[in-house]
């Protein structure tokens, strides 16, 4: 998974809450009814109510466009930064016209029908006068409708500034770990035998520090890449990026009698970046190490789905579970230990770059549990050269 798109989806299950909560909101506006909450402190009883005036006034206050629609599309209410933000003047009262007489933004009336008739959030994007918006269409009762809007340039920011962050730190963090491991290895001579041990332990967290910290510098410099970028695509084959990345890991397989199958009916020529491409398919490959049974097999193939190649790798390992399905590309994620068959740990990072890495080459990469047995993953990249 993208950081791009994991941000969008974070902005979105935000504005979705939000708007559990709006759409309770609506109800009370336009039904005119008192909400009573009640609890318990001791033995007394308290209730109070919130009624529409304070509603009222607490969406006029809001950070966020509010505007919502009765069900003939006029704008029955709107506050004032939905009004800054769709560029409509603080003098002019639009309260009771029909939003198509106000603003001409067809992909908005798109999702407004839509989420009308079929009864669910809607979401699109638009820049209004230069500006780049997104709204949250809320279905409420009486097919009335709550439109959240708000300007996608701070979410954007945001996210730019997080991935800056992450790459300041990973950046600061590789020359006093260099230094501690020339360090470590001194006082690996120096330490009596007991205490050999403990600075091999020391230095295996640290080469795990290092890992990560390139793994985030690699993944920052992902992100920053432009998605569909060429400039440093060769000519090159799947079936050699399976056997290169394999030559990188066959000790460790050889260690664990975890032998390769690799389908070489078709060879999968295509134009890519050699360095990360090697890095996608090796990552793939270790994952499928980690979690293959010893005296096992790793099944590789490689053929044409319709305009793409497929490069499919599975295990025979215990398969994956729904969290893992939901989860497993993103930053960090681990799944269940217990299906591991290898003690070896990674940053947690492999499959983020993986996903990044299909994605810049406008692709793709998907998981799921083979029919036969254990976990699959399918890497799909484009046949054609990109325009």
């Amino acid at each position: 998974m993208a950081s791009g798109t994991a941000s969008a989806e974070g902005a979105l299950l935000i504005s979705a809450a939000l708007g559990f909560a709006a759409g309770i909101g609506i109800t009370l506006l336009l039904q005119r009814r008192c909400l009573v909450f009640k609890g318990r402190r001791g033995f007394e009883e308290r209730s109070f109510a919130l009624n529409a005036p304070q509603l009222l006034a607490w969406i006029d206050e809001a950070t966020q466009g509010w505007m919502i629609l009765a069900p003939d599309d006029s704008i029955a209410y709107i506050n004032g930064r939905a009004e800054r933000l769709l560029h409509i003047s603080s003098n002019r009262l639009v309260r009771g016209m029909k939003f198509r007489d106000v603003l001409d933004i067809p992909s908005l009336e798109e999702v407004i029908f839509s989420s009308r008739h079929q009864q669910r959030l809607q979401r699109c994007e638009w820049d209004q006068q230069r500006d780049p918006l997104e709204a949250i269409v809320l279905p409420g009762s009486d097919k009335c409708l709550l439109v959240l809007i708000q300007n996608r340039q701070s979410l954007e920011a945001q996210q730019q500034q997080q991935e800056r962050w992450v790459s300041d730190v990973a950046h600061e963090l590789k020359t006093p770990l260099t230094a501690l491991m020339l360090v470590s290895d001194r006082l690996e001579l120096a330490v009596s035998a007991e205490d050999t041990a403990l600075v091999q332990r020391l230095q295996k967290e640290l080469r795990r520090l290092q890992l990560l910290v390139e793994d985030l510098l690699e993944l920052s410099r992902l992100e920053n890449s432009l998605p569909h970028d060429d400039s440093d695509h060769v000519p090159l084959t799947l079936e050699d990026l399976v056997d290169s990345a394999w030559g990188t890991i066959r000790p460790i397989a050889e260690e664990l009698r975890v032998t390769l199958q690799l389908d070489r009916s078709e060879s999968g020529p295509l134009l890519g970046d050699q360095r990360r491409l090697h890095r996608a398919v090796l990552n793939l490959l270790d994952n499928a190490l980690r979690y293959s049974p010893e005296k096992s097999s790793i099944d590789v193939s490689v053929r044409q789905s319709g305009g793409w190649w497929l490069l499919s790798i599975r295990d025979h390992g215990t398969g994956l579970s729904e969290t893992d399905l939901s989860r497993m590309f993103q930053r960090f994620y681990r799944g269940d230990p217990s299906r591991a068959r290898s003690s070896r740990s990674g940053s947690g990072l492999g499959l983020a770059i993986v996903q990044q890495i299909a994605v810049n080459h406008g692709g793709r990469i998907e998981a799921r549990n083979h029919s036969a047995g254990g976990a699959c993953m399918d890497l799909l990249l484009p046949r054609e050269p990109l325009g």
